[in-house]
């Protein structure tokens, strides 16, 4: 207990050392608490104000959008028992917007349609309700996921600064705490997407943000809980599953009795999936009509344009009719496990906190880029661990959050979002170069992302991520391309080539960064800090 305060003691006197040097001390001289209670207030304007445009398949039958599929689920969970949303039925027809979540979105789905019913009933009436917009409607479901950011998201962020300002003991200035709060909360792609499009990744990602909060300050039986509950919301939550698996594996391998630990965190995983799944597990049958939904291998390969392996090749390579969708499986599956390969390994072998920050970088871009069923949305997950490095790869933030931004701007232009794009864009550039965080210092891009120790092969891939001019290429591309999307129609001939050449370039980025991330964090092996080793367990 003593040492924990003097550890404390030592973040709180860093934090204000020198605050009047630093131009921000105004945002932080009260501490870190203080200073996320001012970006939660902006960050939560900035939702709202996002809000106030069109969402998904707005006013677009007979199917609408993503905000029409949440929508139903509500009025579905709410108007039928637990055993009859995952099955086809007359009264709940899965061809249109069946539920294809796990049960976790099934009760928050109903959770939120109980409050509809209270202030908007005829929104969720079966059957009646489809299709159904109206101001007052769309009021109440941008609040859901206003709400749902609020306590969970928010709280969740909160949880991970403080763990990991106590891990950094107060290194960095006293700007870096706000900084890192603001690149976390104001992430323009989870925004557009959560709070424009219609959805509410802010449940999984805060779920999977706290399980990683509570990993790294050794709590691992609370992050398999909370892991499993994010993974129990989205099944996408799976693009970091090697790395908490690894990550809890190789601490459980230090361990004097590692057959014990791994039963214990083996215990708390099927505990937690047999209450989430209580009201399936009765019958077989049950079980299967969620599994199966859960798992849409009937869609194909990838839908629309997503900068990933499959979809890009496929300008050359017709996967969809040379191959079958059993063989598809079969090949993204050894091509994730394989790209996953490295870093797990990494983690088994010298499982660190910051190894697994990286090694969920590295897990989820290998989902992103080999498996199976990719979305364009699905980008939101390996930002998700590059936010929280924000501090050592802040000129990787920068550049992938362009190219993640870039990468959806077709789907957020189909959705009328381009305001909102460009003025969510604006205010991340203009937060991300803000006077005293870590990029608006003149020796804020040297310090961090290119180490003295790293090797030859990593010093490679970096000076090509990073060269001016190939960055001044490219960014220029890209908002060339912005302006001929938004000014100019394809040939009749190739009706999606702005899509394919936009989805190119994205896609050369993230297998680079998937590379450097990757040599970055085998170099971790060799350069363990003193504090990961103490928290070895003996």
């Amino acid at each position: 207990m003593k040492k924990k305060g003097e550890m404390k003691k030592v973040v709180k006197d860093k934090l204000n050392d020198g605050e009047h040097d630093d131009p921000w001390w105004w945002l932080v001289q009260k501490g870190i608490k203080s200073s996320f209670l001012c970006v939660s207030v902006f960050a939560l304007f900035v939702r709202v104000a996002v809000g106030l445009h069109p969402y998904s398949g707005a006013n677009t039958p007979p199917k609408f959008g993503d905000y029409e599929a949440q929508r139903h689920w509500m009025e579905i969970t709410l108007n039928l028992p637990a055993k009859d949303w995952y099955r086809n039925s007359s009264v709940n027809n899965l061809s249109y917007w069946g539920l294809d979540y796990p049960p976790l979105t099934a009760y928050q789905s109903y959770i939120h349609g109980v409050f509809l019913k209270t202030f908007d009933p005829d929104s969720v009436v079966l059957f009646s309700s489809r299709g159904y917009e109206s101001y007052h409607g769309k009021l109440l479901m941008r609040w859901t996921v206003l709400s749902s950011d609020v306590l969970i998201f928010f709280p969740a962020v909160l949880y991970f600064v403080l763990v990991y300002r106590s891990m950094r003991l107060g290194m960095g200035q006293n700007s870096d705490v706000a900084w890192h709060i603001a690149m976390i909360l104001l992430n323009p792609c989870l925004i557009l997407i959560d709070h424009g499009h219609f959805q509410y990744n802010c449940i999984s990602l805060g779920l999977t943000l706290a399980a990683i909060a509570a990993a790294l300050s050794q709590k691992d039986l609370v992050a398999s809980v909370l892991y499993c509950l994010a993974l129990n919301h989205k099944q996408m939550s799976a693009y970091f599953a090697p790395a908490f698996f690894s990550y809890l594996l190789g601490k459980c391998l230090k361990n004097k009795n590692p057959v014990l630990e791994v039963i214990k965190l083996g215990l708390i995983v099927v505990g937690t999936f047999a209450v989430v799944w209580w009201p399936y597990l009765h019958s077989k049958e049950d079980a299967l009509a969620v599994l199966s939904r859960l798992a849409p291998f009937e869609r194909g390969i990838y839908e629309d344009y997503v900068a990933n392996f499959w979809c890009t090749s496929s300008v050359l390579v017709k996967w969809k009719k040379i191959y079958s969708t059993q063989s598809l499986r079969t090949l993204s599956l050894a091509a994730t496990l394989l790209t996953c390969l490295p870093s797990m390994v990494q983690q088994v072998l010298a499982p660190s906190s910051k190894g697994f920050l990286y090694a969920l970088l590295n897990s989820s871009f290998s989902f992103y880029l080999f498996s199976f069923q990719v979305h364009e949305k699905s980008v939101l997950l390996p930002l998700l661990p590059l936010t929280l490095l924000a501090l050592e790869e802040h000129q990787s933030l920068l550049w992938l959050t362009h190219f993640a931004m870039f990468s959806m701007f077709p789907l957020l232009h189909r959705d009328k979002l381009v305001l909102a794009y460009i003025a969510l864009y604006a205010l991340f550039i203009l937060v991300y170069f803000a006077p005293g965080g870590p990029s608006g210092r003149c020796n804020g891009s040297k310090t961090r992302d290119h180490s003295q120790t790293t090797k030859r092969g990593m010093e490679f891939i970096s000076s090509i991520a990073f060269h001016p001019l190939v960055m001044g290429f490219l960014g220029l591309c890209s908002l060339i391309l912005h302006v001929i999307y938004l000014t100019m129609r394809p040939p009749n001939k190739y009706p999606f080539l702005f899509e394919a050449v936009i989805m190119l370039i994205c896609f050369s980025q993230f297998v680079l960064f998937t590379l450097y991330f990757n040599s970055k964090q085998w170099m971790l092996s060799k350069h363990l800090t003193s504090k990961d080793k103490q928290k070895k367990i003996i």
